[in-house]
Parts: structure tokens; C-alpha cells; sequence
């Protein structure tokens, strides 16, 4: 079968056999042999209670177990200094999406593990036009579907494609509301390729259809108008609208410009088809080995899927839909275990392209909620994606027929160096220094959607930060242009290939409880003194001060943009819990300066319309944990083919009465991004971006919580050179005994 699974190692997979760990915390996603048998539960029992016939399985997953249970469980306290609650028994339930293969109608069943079997609680049907997510299936099938239909063989020979030379990459639809929304969805974007492994996408091709996914037929093949250059030096679309064509019309004459073929031009990434398509093509000869040794091993250990690494301790857990969900961190300060983040995790992600014309106008991709980082999660492989002594975990999720899908090697978990931690010498003569180097620990995943990668890495520090860094790498989404046509919304990257504006915008769920569950945000303004410069208040003219108020109102304070003016900034706090000299709250600041991006798109938009927490760049909720648990998701549960934000969503949730965030079990939501502009560097693979969140202590720690962090003098470590680097000049010595370790 076709493999499901991207992957830097070698893949096998649909098994029964549970090849990740064994349930020991009850946070644990379901293993392999659980997924099969929730599925067999499902099918048996639709059977038996329903009329559906035959089932196509979309999710299915641990619906996790109420909050204050599980802390219980672990021995976790919810109050500053007090002690655990008294734990009760936790049953294991699940939950799974399918459709009747038939009619396409979608349900949601809620299952318990009980008394040995799992048991059906309930059976939903969805309401009309509810979509889960696009599946792996589905996406595979996209392709085949445009490969063997006669119209698309017809269209692509027109230039000069052959029908073995068709490749396509599957998208939901976006918002299309020429279509009914109860009918599932996905377009295609073509490209050719002319031998295995080639980089299809140097060869876009120049129309796009829409696919029924249930019907697994095309039911639209779409034509984008091209852009003119005027005489006058403005651009002109050949359509008379950016507005989608109805679809009684020929898409191709109302786009009203001439068939384009693809470049042909090879543009390659895999050493000898670089070599093939230039032969003057060379890898550098001048880099030399870099290792890392840790002669003595890892620093962590494993118990499952809990890690605990020096003072840290969490829970990580493979999630189909968010990919990395890191749960029950606590830090261990000088033998009293202090909660911090219940859960952490990217809840949702948003790619929206700005290209008006129709149907580039509908590529805006909701990559967690539409298709699942998990489910599209590669399988790395040792001194690839990861350096030094790795520790892997694997994951599983189902496909169409219920069976269980294993992905391996798929959370990796390593230490790496990170620079200096801290340092200070005494300029003094005969003065002492000293130098501690910092260590972090790192949990990562590696995702394809189609074109892109996204890297995520959590990073936990001896100093008692936290930190969220996303990589963006891979291959730009791009579309053919005519000769000399203008690209208004794009870059030309390549001859003839047009790389469109987009937007990558991420949505980073912060369950807090430091110290405890009942949690506050504080916003903090850095502003100038008003005394003028002379004053007897502000004499010198140098006098600011940081001005601090405490987010009290869900309807009020619930959503904040940021303020690049004010430095303005947010701090999760426990306002039961004050420091010994600061007097401040136990905090954690909030640092996302440069993550901070404004949504482009209008307030009424499309986009928009459907992702609001795109709008604002940090959410606060009160928590409300229901009978599938607690506010999760900010786009709501159910997100393909919405044309509006759904009841369950970040922006309803803030409006929904007058409730108080102010010492109170809150979840926050933090909105990061980038708005991409490409480069004609970015070609033909994108060199890594990097977009950072920063968790620091604040008033949480009585001092610098790493100085019993040791030094570390490595004699590893050598001269570059025989010859003095500093080409005889004196290097800027404190005294003639190593600094590391004194």
C-alpha cells in the first residue's frame, strides 16, 4: 500500500501490533491496540443500533479525563503550598469521527473502557455540513482521482503534459459557497513531473479543480484569470472579477487569457538530480565533521511518556491534530514540586494567501484543524532531524478503515548546548571569573503539509524558561505565470513561477496553573514619565515606569492585541502567591515581541470570518471543562468548510456573559506568525525561519534558579589553530586558571 507517513527512516505501519508505550499515565494517548479496538466497538455497534452500512473512520483519540483528576492522580497541588487532592477513580474514555461511506453524513461516538471492553456512551450525528478533518486517505485518494479523469488528461495534454506525468497536491477547499456545505470537499493544485523523486512543484500547471471526496469524483475544474500590465505601467486581472464564476459558466473563457504550459526548467534539492540538471553542480568539500558526544549519556530519563530532565517534569503525548502536546509540568524548587502549565500545545494554524482573484482567493489552510500536524508527522531517523543520544516516541493514529496507522520515531527528545547560562569576571587584577555554560532540553516534531515543513521545537532551560521556537522550511506553494505576466501579490522566484504573499499564523494554547489552577494575566505598559525634562519630578528626562493592570473581564479584557509602542506585554500570574522582596505575584512573563502579527486580511473577510483568533494576539478565557473536555480549540472542534466561527471557538467563548478571568482557571491563547514574503532565495527550498515564544519566570524563583547549575570546563575542546588566533595581540585575561570551573 501507499505509505502514509513522510519520513527521514524507513516506514511500515498499519498494524495491530502497539508499538508505542504502554498506558502508565492517564494522559497517555491510545495505543495501536486500543485504536483497533475502539474502531471495532464503533463499527459494531453502528451496525447493530444504526442503519449506516458501511463506515470511513476520520479520528479517533483519548478524550482526556477531567483536570483536577489527573492532578490528583499525579500527586499535583492546586493551591500554593497546599496539598493534593484526594485522588478518585479515572475512567479511560475515547472518542471517534466517521461518516456513513454512503451519504457522507458525519457522527461523533464517545466511548469508556469498563469493566475490561469498550463500551459506546454515545452516538451523534453532526449537524448538516459538519466536516471533520480531511484524512490521509482522502488526500491520497485527491491525486489518484485528478490522474485517472479523462477531463484533467484532456486539459494537461492541451500542454503537453502526458497523463503518467500528473502529480496533484490535495487541499481542503477553504470557503467555496458555490458548493452546498454539506458536500465534502478538497481542490488540487497540479503539477508535472518527468522522472521518480523530481521536484514537481519547478512544474505548476494552470488550472485547478474541486473534488467530492465521498463521491471521490471532480466536480468543478477552476481556471485563474491571469494579470496584464497596462501601458500606463498598472496591472489589470483578464477577468473582469476577482469574484468566484458561477458555476453555470466556463471557467475557462471567464478567465479570459490563453492556456499556459508549465516551465520546464528543473529546479532540484536531492543531490544527484542536482547533479543531473547541472553538471557543474559541486557540494562544498570545505565543512568538517561535527559531532556530539555525551560520553557519559543523557541527562533525562523515561517512564513512558514522562520525562523529567534535571529540576523539569511533564507528560508528552503524540496528538493526531496538534502534534506535540506536553502536559503537567511542574519544577521541582529545592524539593517543593511547583506546578506551572497544565498543557501546552499549537492549537491551531492558519496560511491564508493574498491573492485575490478567484480560486486563489479560497487558499487559506487551517493546518491543525482542516488536516492534523500529527497525522502528517515525519518519522525521523538519528543524525538527521536530531544530534547526540536521542530518545524517540512514537504515535499512532487510524485511517479510513479503522485501523490503526503507527508512526515511529516521530517526538524527539535530546539535550542540546545553548550557550552561555550565565558568566561574570572581575576586571580587577587578579580577579576571579566565572563561566556556566547552559544546557536545554529539547522536544521536537518534524511535519510535511504537501509543500511546507514546519519544525517544532519546546525547549526547557536551567533557568526556568520555557520556550516555543517554529521553523518554516520546505517548498513555497507556487502557481505559473504567462511570460512578462506582472505578479501584483506574489514574487516571481523563478522564471515564469509565482510564489504568492501568505501569512503563517499560529495559535500557541497555554493551560496554565502556576502555582495552582487559579490563575490571573496581568498586562504591563512600558511608558515614559509625563513630567517634562527640567521638572523637578523628571529633572534629566530619563524617567519610565511600568504601569500594571490586572485582566479581570472575559468580555473586556478577554482579547489584546499587542502594542509595539508600549512594549506592552503579559504576565500568567498567581495573585495568592507574592515574592519575599519583590512583593510582585508568582508569574510567568508572556515574551512574544517578535512572534506578534497582525492579521492582513479585512475583519469582514473570508479568513477572518472564520479564524477571529487570528485578530488578536492574546485570548483569555475561563476554562470550562464539559463532557469532552476542556476549551481546546480556537477554531472550533470542527473547522473545514465553516463559513463562519463556530460556537466553540475563541471568539465566541470571550463573548459568552460577563464571567471573571481574574483568579481563575483560565486558558489562554497567544497568536504568533510571520507574514511571507518571498525571496527569490527561498527557491527552491526555503532556508529555515524561525518564530519564537518565550516563557520567563517572574517573582516565581527567589533568585536565579541556575546558580547551582555547575561549571563546566571541556577539555574537549581545542585551539582552532597552531598559531595564536589573536595575531599576537594579548586576549583579554582575568587570570591563568580556567573560568568555567572556578
Amino acid at each position: 500500500m501507499v505509505s502514509l507517513i513522510p519520513s527521514t527512516d524507513s516506514t511500515a505501519h498499519v498494524s495491530a501490533q502497539n508499538e508505542v508505550a504502554e498506558v502508565h499515565h492517564p494522559l497517555d494517548p491510545l495505543t495501536p491496540d486500543e485504536l483497533n479496538a475502539v474502531t471495532l466497538t464503533v463499527r459494531k455497534y453502528t451496525v447493530e443500533h444504526t442503519g449506516i452500512k458501511a463506515l470511513r473512520f476520520v479520528t479517533c483519540f483519548l478524550l482526556p479525563p477531567p483536570k483536577r483528576a489527573v492532578l490528583a492522580a499525579l500527586g499535583i497541588p492546586v493551591t500554593p503550598g497546599g496539598k493534593p487532592e484526594v485522588p478518585t477513580n479515572i475512567v479511560r474514555k475515547a472518542e471517534s469521527d466517521f461518516f456513513d461511506a454512503v451519504t457522507g453524513t458525519a457522527y461523533n461516538a464517545v466511548l469508556a473502557f469498563v469493566d475490561g471492553e469498550w463500551k459506546v456512551e454515545s452516538l451523534e450525528r453532526l449537524p448538516e455540513g459538519t466536516q471533520p478533518n480531511i484524512t490521509m486517505d482522502e488526500l491520497i485518494n485527491c491525486e489518484i482521482i485528478v490522474q485517472n479523469d479523462l477531463r484533467i488528461q484532456a486539459l494537461a495534454k492541451e500542454v503537453g503534459i502526458e497523463p503518467h506525468q500528473i502529480y496533484a497536491d490535495g487541499w481542503v477547499i477553504g470557503w467555496d459557497d458555490r458548493f452546498p456545505r454539506d458536500q465534502r470537499l478538497a481542490q488540487a493544485f497540479l503539477f508535472a513531473r518527468f522522472s521518480k523523486h523530481e521536484n514537481l512543484y519547478a512544474h505548476p500547471l494552470d488550472f485547478i479543480p474541486v473534488i467530492d471526496t465521498i463521491a471521490r469524483k471532480i466536480v468543478r475544474i477552476d481556471f485563474p484569470p491571469a494579470w496584464r500590465k497596462e501601458a500606463d505601467g498598472s496591472v489589470k486581472l483578464s477577468a473582469p472579477t476577482t469574484q468566484p464564476q458561477p458555476l453555470s459558466d466556463d471557467a475557462f473563457q471567464g478567465a479570459n487569457r490563453p492556456r499556459v504550459q508549465p516551465p520546464l526548467a528543473r529546479y532540484e534539492f536531492l543531490p544527484d538530480l542536482m547533479k543531473e540538471a547541472d553538471p557543474n553542480y559541486k557540494e562544498r568539500d570545505d565543512v568538517k565533521p561535527f559531532h556530539v558526544i555525551q560520553p557519559e549519556g543523557v541527562s533525562f530519563k523515561m517512564h513512558g511518556n514522562v520525562l523529567e530532565w534535571q529540576k523539569w517534569k511533564m507528560h508528552v503525548a503524540y496528538s493526531f491534530r496538534e502534534g506535540i502536546v506536553l502536559s503537567t509540568i511542574t519544577y521541582d524548587d529545592d524539593g517543593e514540586i511547583r506546578p506551572i502549565f497544565y498543557r501546552l500545545s499549537v492549537a491551531e494554524m492558519l496560511v491564508p494567501y493574498g491573492s485575490p482573484e478567484s480560486p486563489h482567493s479560497r487558499k487559506f489552510a487551517f493546518d491543525s484543524g482542516e488536516y492534523g500536524m500529527g497525522m502528517v508527522a515525519n518519522e525521523l531517523s538519528l543524525g538527521c532531524d536530531c544530534l547526540g543520544k536521542i530518545h524517540y516516541l512514537g504515535g499512532a493514529f487510524v485511517n479510513n478503515s479503522g485501523a490503526a496507522v503507527i508512526v515511529k520515531n516521530v517526538i524527539c527528545i535530546h539535550e542540546e548546548d545553548a550557550g552561555v547560562l550565565w558568566k561574570h569576571s572581575d576586571y580587577r587584577p587578579g580577579g576571579r571569573s566565572r563561566t556556566v555554560r547552559s544546557r536545554r532540553l529539547v522536544v521536537s516534531m518534524v511535519c510535511t503539509l504537501a509543500n511546507y515543513e514546519y519544525i517544532w521545537n519546546y525547549y526547557f532551560y536551567q533557568d526556568g524558561n520555557v520556550e516555543l521556537e517554529i521553523r518554516l522550511t520546505g517548498i513555497l506553494q507556487v502557481y505559473v505565470t504567462d511570460f512578462d505576466e506582472p505578479t501584483p501579490h506574489g514574487t516571481t522566484v523563478a522564471p515564469r513561477i509565482n510564489a504568492q504573499f501568505h501569512q503563517h499564523i499560529f495559535s500557541l494554547r497555554v493551560d496554565p496553573m502556576v502555582d495552582g489552577l487559579q490563575n490571573s494575566v496581568i498586562e504591563s505598559e512600558i511608558m515614559a514619565v509625563d513630567a517634562p525634562t527640567g521638572s523637578k519630578e523628571n529633572f534629566a528626562g530619563n524617567a519610565f515606569v511600568v504601569k500594571d493592570r490586572i485582566l479581570k473581564s472575559q468580555v473586556e479584557d478577554g482579547a489584546r492585541d499587542f502594542d509595539w509602542a508600549s512594549e506592552r506585554r503579559w504576565r500568567i500570574a498567581n495573585l495568592n502567591k507574592t515574592h519575599y522582596s519583590s512583593g510582585k505575584p508568582s508569574s510567568y512573563a508572556i515574551m512574544m515581541k517578535g512572534g506578534a502579527v497582525p492579521l492582513m486580511a479585512k475583519q469582514d473577510s473570508w479568513v477572518a470570518r472564520r479564524a477571529s483568533f487570528a485578530n488578536k494576539q492574546l485570548w483569555v478565557v475561563r476554562d470550562d471543562e464539559g463532557p469532552k473536555g476542556s476549551r481546546t480549540f480556537p477554531s472550533g472542534r470542527y473547522v473545514p468548510q465553516t463559513r463562519e466561527e463556530p460556537k466553540d471557538s475563541v471568539g465566541k467563548w470571550v463573548n459568552e456573559g460577563d464571567g471573571s478571568i481574574e483568579n481563575e482557571d483560565i486558558v489562554i491563547f497567544l497568536t504568533v506568525g510571520t507574514t511571507h514574503i518571498p525571496r527569490p532565495e527561498d527557491w527552491p527550498v526555503m532556508p529555515v525561519e524561525h518564530i519564537n515564544v518565550l516563557f520567563k519566570p517572574s517573582s516565581f524563583f527567589t533568585k536565579n534558579p541556575s546558580m547551582d547549575v555547575p561549571g563546566t570546563n571541556d577539555l574537549q575542546s581545542q585551539p582552532a589553530f597552531d598559531t595564536n588566533g589573536t595575531g599576537g595581540h594579548h586576549s583579554n585575561e582575568t587570570s591563568g586558571t580556567a573560568c568555567c570551573a572556578n
